[in-house]
């Protein structure tokens, strides 16, 4: 096994509440692993990547500059066994139907199936001339689908988690961050960031990354014991593929053309200050200013905000969290009724320290950092407070920071425990 290997994991649950009713949901996975070995058989192998909740640096990673996420509770699960011939056969516990690949021959074009992003695995590893093998594969999914909690970019990692150790290719983690990147964006066609993979991978317990997407370059920033990450879902789903989040990539590029015409040694927005940013307004259209405005200061609020960790100072981050989600608001304009109603009402409620939509936006769910011991009376308040404003039940997830991308060990047929 190479560097992707870990020890065994043992997730605890995720505890969450729809409607004001508090419930609890154990991941199950122990379940889903016995059940994927009596379908496929002796010698099927378990893997697990996280999804991730994005802290502050919204819409930055593509334009390379700093990101502050951590990994959630909510994992795309693999089992998977190895086959004698160049076959891929993949199917999900969540949505009818095989799937069957070439893993010499992977498809050239997309077919609108959410096993797309399998297919770019097969396709990003051929393109590094990667050779894998033969494999079945079950995908069980939790992390909400369109919810901006990286639901794809776990899917991917997992995969190719699970194929490169069936396969006995030595990767290391930023490789295969780099690897699932390019599958969704060469041929799922999402011109994601690394953000999503690289996070995935990377993560560990207990801490937040702050990333450098240019350099991936990464530190990571224990979160305070006292602040506790809750996710809202506004239920309002999203998809990056429908055009809105490529749009905004392509008026961030006309920026840097234009930007790079008066600033020396710009090839992307992160190598504009807002001072230089705000001295060349009168060089871009009101629409590309106000796109570039918010990426160049949220850059800055990044850095500010992980000076904020390293110094115990929740009251400032949570501060800057505001600051971003009215930048992603007004002047990036991604998003949405229901996401501005989830951060005004966490803003009226005692304990919190700051809330934001995170994700590609359009709906998806706000991150809320609340102190510990009013965490209950946030889940209840949300709900009823959200209900009350829009007709629709949210879900509150309630989860601490998460580490990246494993193999699980199972046990032995015929045992108890897994």
């Amino acid at each position: 096994m190479g560097d992707y290997s870990l020890s065994t994991a043992t997730p605890s649950a995720v505890v969450y509440s729809r409607g004001g009713e508090d419930l609890e949901q154990s991941r199950g996975w122990s379940d889903f692993a016995r059940e994927a070995r009596t379908q496929l058989g002796e010698g099927t192998r378990l893997f697990r990547a996280p999804g991730r909740v994005n802290l502050i640096g919204e819409h930055t990673d593509y334009n390379e500059g700093f990101v502050l996420p951590a990994a959630i509770r909510f994992s795309a699960w693999a089992a998977a066994r190895p086959r004698d011939d160049d076959i891929l056969t993949v199917r999900s516990e969540h949505f009818p139907g095989t799937r069957e690949f070439s893993v010499r021959v992977p498809p050239s074009v997309r077919a609108g199936h959410w096993s797309d992003y399998v297919a770019g695995v097969l396709y990003a590893a051929m393109r590094e001339g990667i050779r894998l093998r033969g494999a079945d594969l079950v995908i069980r999914g939790e992390v909400p689908i369109g919810a901006g909690l990286g639901s794809s970019a776990a899917l991917e990692t997992v995969v190719a988690l699970a194929l490169l150790s069936l396969s006995k290719v030595q990767l290391d983690r930023t490789g295969i961050a780099l690897l699932c990147q390019r599958a969704e964006r060469e041929f799922v066609g999402v011109q994601v960031g690394i953000m999503g993979q690289f996070v995935s991978a990377h993560a560990t317990e207990g801490a937040a990354i702050l990333l450098d997407c240019r350099s991936l370059h990464f530190e990571r920033k224990p979160l305070p014991a006292a602040a506790v990450i809750v996710i809202c879902d506004t239920m309002k789903r999203h998809s990056l593929a429908a055009g809105d989040y490529n749009q905004r990539r392509r008026e961030c590029h006309e920026g840097v053309e234009e930007l790079s015409r008066h600033i020396s040694g710009v090839r992307a927005l992160r190598d504009v200050t807002p001072e230089q940013l705000d001295a060349n307004e009168r060089f871009l259209p009101p629409l590309i200013y106000r796109r570039c405005r918010h990426v160049v200061r949220e850059n800055a609020r990044v850095l500010l905000a992980s000076r904020a960790l390293d110094r115990g100072e929740i009251l400032r981050f949570g501060r800057l969290m505001y600051e971003s989600h009215q930048s992603l608001r007004n002047d990036y304009e991604v998003s949405c009724p229901e996401l501005d109603t989830l951060v005004r009402i966490a803003s009226s409620l005692p304990g919190v320290y700051g809330a934001r939509m995170t994700g590609g936006g359009f709906g998806g769910c706000t991150v809320n950092l609340v102190s510990e011991g009013d965490v209950e009376s946030f889940r209840r308040r949300i709900c009823s407070c959200y209900f009350a404003a829009t007709r629709m039940e949210p879900a509150v997830y309630v989860t601490g920071a998460s580490r990246g991308a494993e193999e699980i060990t199972v046990a032995a047929p015929g045992s108890s425990e897994v």
